[in-house]
């Protein structure tokens, strides 16, 4: 009878019986095997026959118990364990849905210009933004080389930022260049990127731009702005210098006339001095090559130009300022040693720019001497390579010096020691100097008045090519 019960089951093992089914069938079995022990035992049966027969019956009795634990428990448990894994499959695959949307909202609207490129440079991704700040589609882009977007002049520089991503995998580079809009206008961004490897062992780099237009327009101003000022305190220098040129002029003006004279009267000899008046002719050369000189420098340091930096001989431009103050150090009672040291290396610098940073220095030392009585007022200009290996000009006086209160403010912009000083002759010569990669600052002085000193890099050619 038990057997009518348990083949169906063995048949279907993946029916679902409820647990009050489980009992009644194993209640049944339990009855079975009781009743088979009565029959053989018979209805009075002895007394350790009969404890069997009990034993057996709970034994039985526990056998069914177990056998509904093990075959009616786990199909629940493992329907509830398969309900739950595809409750958690659904809300995983959800959760991944919304992030990769809110990763693509990011990737497309960001205002960041993304890029994905090869190797190669061709074009593999790029989000709506960036094409649309450089007046692209996203279509027009793919599959296009990367240089498309930038001035020719350019092309190579980008293509070695590439490549030195590429030599170096998962390390962050960064620059600064002017990407080219489809209409031809100029779109100045910061790049990053970084070259990383995908799983199918492609190397691709991931740029992100950042639109800096405003800050470089900014940034021109503030140099047309400083260029402007620069200039104002050339003329206001040049200003109080107006005796000291006009001296400078007017000296190898009146040799001209004095050499003429003489060439003349050596002319009108009989018979003429032709050697005599020879040399007196190329005195009047000389001279008014020197007057011309003056003057040039004059109009240099008044024009207002453009930026242009060259080779330069430090020594040259200290010269050339020297020319023009030789008169103010007369009148002042100062005299002047030159400390130049020979043979130095080329610095590549504005020339007209270093001129007026010298000239301010010299001017200043000059001031600062006015109210000396008690000691010899001496200006020095010395000029050698550091140890770093840089050129340094070191100005440097024997006046009252600088307050220590005043040392941290001498280089602010409107600070001035001077009763009609504007305070700004300092301030735009560190400003240029600074922009030629050097410092300007003041030096500890061994004895009375002040020094200034400022340094410049040598030049490069492979640089500044």
């Amino acid at each position: 009878m038990a057997n009518c019960f348990v083949l169906p089951m063995m048949r279907n093992p993946t029916m679902k019986w409820p647990a009050e089914q489980w009992l009644l069938v194993g209640m049944v079995l339990a009855l079975g095997t009781a009743a088979c022990i009565w029959l053989v035992l018979g209805p009075q049966p002895a007394t350790p026959a009969y404890l069997i027969a009990v034993l057996l019956l709970l034994a039985a009795l526990g056998a069914a118990l177990i056998t509904m634990r093990l075959l009616g428990s786990p199909p629940r448990q493992v329907a509830n364990t398969r309900r739950g894994w595809l409750a958690d499959e659904e809300h995983a695959i959800e959760a991944l849905r919304n992030s990769e949307a809110q990763w693509k909202e990011v990737f497309e609207h960001n205002p960041v210009m993304y890029f994905m490129v090869d190797a190669t440079g061709s074009v593999l991704s790029v989000n709506t933004f960036g094409a649309a700040q450089l007046g692209y589609s996203v279509n027009e882009l793919l599959g296009q080389s990367v240089l498309t977007v930038f001035a020719a002049k350019d092309r190579n520089l980008v293509q070695s930022n590439v490549a030195a991503c590429l030599d170096n995998i998962g390390q962050t580079h960064s620059w600064e260049i002017q990407k080219v809009r489809k209409d031809g206008s100029p779109l100045w961004v910061r790049e990053n990127a970084k070259a990383v490897r995908r799983p199918d062992n492609q190397l691709i780099v991931l740029i992100a731009c950042e639109d800096i237009t405003a800050r470089k327009r900014a940034e021109a101003e503030l140099h047309e702005s400083q260029a402007n000022l620069a200039h104002v305190t050339r003329v206001t220098a040049l200003g109080e210098l107006a005796a000291s040129i006009a001296h400078e002029v007017n000296q190898p003006l009146a040799a001209v006339v004095t050499n003429a004279a003489a060439c003349l009267r050596w002319l009108d000899r009989a018979p003429p001095d032709l050697n005599e008046a020879r040399g007196a002719v190329e005195a009047i050369v000389k001279d008014g090559s020197r007057a011309g000189e003056v003057i040039q420098h004059v109009r240099a340091l008044v024009n207002k130009t453009v930026e242009q930096k060259a080779p330069l001989d430090i020594n040259d431009v200290v010269n050339e300022v020297i020319s023009l103050v030789q008169h103010q150090l007369v009148s002042h009672r100062v005299s002047l040693r030159l400390e130049l040291t020979p043979g130095l290396p080329l610095v590549l610098a504005d020339r007209i720019q270093l001129q007026q940073v010298i000239l301010n220095l010299v001017i200043n030392g000059i001031e600062a001497m006015q109210a000396v009585t008690n000691r010899p007022r001496e200006l020095v200009i010395r000029t050698h390579q550091d140890e770093a290996r840089h050129i340094l000009v070191t100005v440097r006086d024997c006046g009252v010096g600088v307050a220590a209160e005043n040392a941290d403010r001498l280089f602010d912009a409107f600070f001035t020691t001077k009763s009609a000083g504007m305070g700004m002759g300092l301030s735009i010569c560190r400003s240029i100097i600074e922009a030629h990669g050097g410092r300007l600052s003041m030096a500890d002085s061994a004895g009375p008045g002040a020094t200034f000193q400022f340094t410049l890099p040598l030049y490069q050619e492979d640089r500044a090519s």
